[in-house]
């Protein structure tokens, strides 16, 4: 059986900080998901793959994920979708790899036994992840079908970034969410105002990661930094998503969150708004330092165990400030 927590080890910045942060249920959901998601990524981001391929790729993936959401009703169907798993398997790490990473190559290897996993969780959150990665992997499939001949993507303008967004991190928050209420009723008086924010919770993330990595993704020709949209826009639309993702995680404190899924929110959206900063004045490519990670670690653990707010955001300093 594959060892989920070195899979997200290996294939997770940020997640691989934050997740093991979770009680349980709720962490090895959220590992699943994460690993799930992640082989959609990896399919929508495989350059050296013709579209028609990743295409393929994504549709064979959401429709794996959906059989094994469904509970096998004989041992010959577990055989069989487990077999039908291998194989898909095998054709996505024959020939030419679709990632250069070796970390996403081992995982999409192991995609049978994280289906497996998958398979094993409570029916309530199955259906959660199931359904939110599939929409993820669907609408995926729309954007890679955009690429033109030589393997190219440009964004039109800041509604088609934001779609984008939400694709690929904005359903992961209303994913979250469900989680979230499952595991912890207490939060369910608060969930429409968690609902409200879920999504742009996942924006605000998604945002500072393609402000940052820009010019790599360029290299591999993703433009999703429209041409008629300034720089000083998006910068500014990700402060806000920020601002409301930290109001997400306020929602989530005052509902009686459980400290292990407070530090799991507020930690991605802590480093985020110090990489913003950093991107900003630095340009494409700037990181925080491991020093700088650690410390914002030790803060955030230091005021939750002091009952304080989660996150730290004061005054932050906008797009066109000196």
């Amino acid at each position: 059986m594959a060892d989920l927590e070195d899979l997200l080890l290996r294939t997770s910045r940020t997640f691989a900080l934050s997740i093991p942060r979770l009680p349980e249920p709720t962490r090895s959901e959220v590992t699943i998901a994460y690993l799930l998601f992640r082989i959609a990524d990896t399919f929508e981001d495989a350059a050296s793959w013709p579209k028609d391929r990743r295409v393929t790729a994504l549709e064979n993936f959401a429709e794996l994920v959906a059989r094994f959401q469904a509970d096998a009703e004989t041992a010959e169907e577990a055989a069989s979708r487990r077999g039908h798993a291998r194989d898909l398997a095998a054709s996505w790490t024959a020939g030419e790899p679709p990632a250069g990473h070796t970390g996403y190559l081992d995982l999409l290897a192991a995609s049978p036994e994280v289906l497996e996993a998958f398979a094993a969780l409570a029916p309530a959150a199955r259906r959660a992840i199931a359904g939110h990665t599939r929409r993820t992997a669907h609408g995926m499939i729309d954007f890679v079908a955009r690429h033109d001949g030589d393997g190219r993507l440009q964004l039109v303008d800041l509604e088609d970034l934001r779609h984008y967004c939400y694709v690929v991190a904005g359903i992961v928050g209303e994913m979250l969410t469900e989680l979230f209420l499952l595991a912890e009723p207490v939060l369910r008086k608060r969930s429409d105002a968690l609902a409200d924010r879920a999504a742009r919770f996942g924006e605000a993330l998604q945002l500072v990661n393609i402000l940052k990595d820009a010019a790599d993704d360029a290299e591999e020709g993703r433009r999703y930094l429209p041409s008629v949209v300034d720089r000083a826009t998006v910068f500014l639309l990700a402060r806000e998503d920020l601002r409301i993702a930290a109001d997400y995680v306020a929602t989530l404190q005052e509902g009686g969150a459980s400290t292990g899924l407070l530090a799991f929110t507020a930690l991605p959206i802590q480093l985020a708004w110090g990489s913003l900063d950093r991107v900003e004045s630095d340009g494409p490519g700037a990181k925080l330092t491991r020093e700088e990670v650690k410390a914002t670690v030790a803060a955030l653990e230091a005021r939750l165990t002091e009952g304080e707010p989660a996150l730290d955001i004061s005054a932050p300093r906008t797009a066109t400030s000196p």
